[in-house]
């Protein structure tokens, strides 16, 4: 073993010369996360100026102060139709039921008219039409079909996300490399086989990117289902802050929905990383943060 390798196995300038990329992207994070805090100090402190000094109306606008003030009591205290862990315990039930049922049937009938051109033809102005109708609409006709229950908040979720992760893994599918294809059904492979075997894992990506808009599309749905009809959740708690102008309860209510939208991405985030190890690893460090 060569005199320059250490005890424990390391090359002295291998090490320095690799831990000088690391250092370098360990101050940009670190640059970028101060100016992110700078911006956030810049815009709340300015909002909360401004109504100290009368400039804009608390009732109107509320403060961050009392957005603060608002979650406490929340917390603390409850809210009017019980905890607010429960309040927010049932709309991500209804977000992640409504998800994952509008994802599974997004990736089944993307890729199957993907796969499928006969399909394809037939069902793709029903698609488009459908498509073109302000989903959010249909919130109110399924409060009247299916109550004021979970149902209908479920409904709402389920043709927020379908058409999202539908497009992606039609897109997908479509996108596949031919010779792929072709090399499989070379060797045998059946028409299911190659679906299973080259067409979804060729997709996948495409079906994953997808799931990071689709769970905040879930989000809307439920909030949206909630505020159109029913007794509780953070739907429920906008429109009664709303109905009491409660300027400062919309805003906590918008915090609280932030923070799962953004746990609910690092989750997906982490999902996409262990799922897609195989990916070459994506040199636009911009576009990777974002």
């Amino acid at each position: 073993m060569s005199t320059a390798t250490l005890e424990n196995g390391t090359v002295p300038g291998r090490d320095s010369a690799q831990s000088l990329p690391r250092k370098r992207k360990s101050r940009a994070s670190l640059k970028v996360l101060a100016i992110q805090l700078a911006i956030v100090v810049v815009i709340f402190g300015s909002w909360e100026l401004l109504v100290d000094t009368g400039v804009l109306d608390h009732l109107l606008y509320g403060n961050p102060s009392g957005t603060v003030s608002q979650l406490w009591v929340w917390i603390t205290q409850g809210t009017a139709n019980g905890s607010l862990g429960l309040q927010i315990w049932i709309t991500l039930e209804e977000a992640l039921i409504g998800f994952a049922i509008g994802t599974v049937l997004g990736i089944v009938f993307g890729i199957g008219m993907g796969r499928n051109d006969f399909m394809a033809r037939v069902l793709g102005p029903f698609i488009k039409v459908v498509n073109a109708i302000p989903r959010i609409v249909l919130a109110s006709s399924f409060v009247i079909m299916f109550g004021l229950g979970i149902t209908s908040k479920i409904m709402t979720v389920i043709v927020l996300v379908f058409f999202g992760v539908f497009f992606n893994a039609f897109q997908g599918a479509r996108e596949v490399d031919k010779n792929f294809v072709a090399n499989a059904q070379i060797l045998g492979a059946s028409k299911w086989q190659v679906t299973w075997r080259v067409v979804i894992p060729s997709a996948f990506s495409w079906i994953i990117a997808s799931l990071h808009v689709a769970f905040g599309f879930a989000l809307i749905g439920a909030i949206v289902g909630e505020f159109v009809g029913s007794q509780q959740g953070l739907g429920n708690l906008i429109k009664n802050a709303q109905g009491t102008l409660n300027q400062n309860g919309i805003w906590a209510a918008m915090v609280i929905i932030a923070v799962l939208a953004l746990i609910a991405e690092w989750l997906i985030t982490r999902l996409e990383r262990r799922l897609l190890r195989w990916r070459p690893a994506q040199h636009n460090s911009a576009a990777a943060e974002i």
